[in-house]
């Protein structure tokens, strides 16, 4: 009866009913098959969950960017609560297909990378603390030099209102500012951020000026 009872695939569990009647031979010998049924399924169970830790569940998160979550949340820890964070940046920003419907991104271009930032279509209500608490997160505060170098001109009168000319410490702060401040809507409006114009033509009149 025991060797003729259909062989059962992928079953957990694996039982074996001996009567007495069988040699004592006999039944030593199925316990060794019992035991060797138990191990291979063993294996087979460690087989198979190292084959879905290598191929198919690791490829759902890849490396680099568990690398970047883990950059990022470094960063915010080194900006001052002061200061808006990076996923408030982010959670308030538009998408560029969102930007495509707005008129004020029509023809959008960043202009010349530069150390100082222009600003437009600002609320009403936006004042220069509000500046100072989104692009505040690109300055070291601890270095006079930066905190110096930090200006805010926020135009409230006249046909410049609206708009605001930052200064950043450098031209990578300048470029990482525009990058993640553009499009972030402050008091229901998106602002455009883009490098400013002014900031060379100053330098080629000082050397001009140098030059006579």
């Amino acid at each position: 009866d025991v060797f003729e009872q259909p062989q059962h695939v992928g079953h957990k569990k694996i039982e074996f009913h001996i009567s007495t009647e069988i040699p004592a031979v006999l039944q030593i010998n199925l316990e060794k098959e019992e035991k060797n049924g138990k191990s291979l399924y063993f294996k087979y169970l460690y087989a198979s969950t190292e084959e879905i830790n290598n191929t198919g569940f690791g490829r759902i998160f890849p490396a680099p960017s568990s690398n970047d979550k883990m950059e990022t949340e470094e960063e915010d820890d080194e900006i001052p609560s002061e200061f808006i964070s990076r996923k408030d940046l982010e959670k308030n920003r538009l998408s560029r297909e969102e930007m495509e419907k707005f008129s004020v991104f029509k023809n959008y271009e960043p202009g010349d990378p530069n150390c100082r930032i222009y600003v437009k279509n600002l609320a009403k209500q936006v004042q220069e603390k509000d500046l100072k608490f989104i692009f505040g997160r690109y300055v070291d505060f601890q270095s006079e030099v930066e905190r110096n170098m930090f200006d805010i001109r926020l135009m409230k009168e006249g046909r410049m209102k609206g708009q605001a000319f930052i200064g950043l410490p450098n031209e990578k702060a300048a470029a990482k500012a525009l990058k993640e401040a553009n499009g972030y809507v402050l008091f229901e409006k998106p602002m455009v951020v883009q490098f400013a114009r002014s900031a060379r033509p100053k330098q080629d009149a000082n050397e001009g000026k140098r030059k006579k």
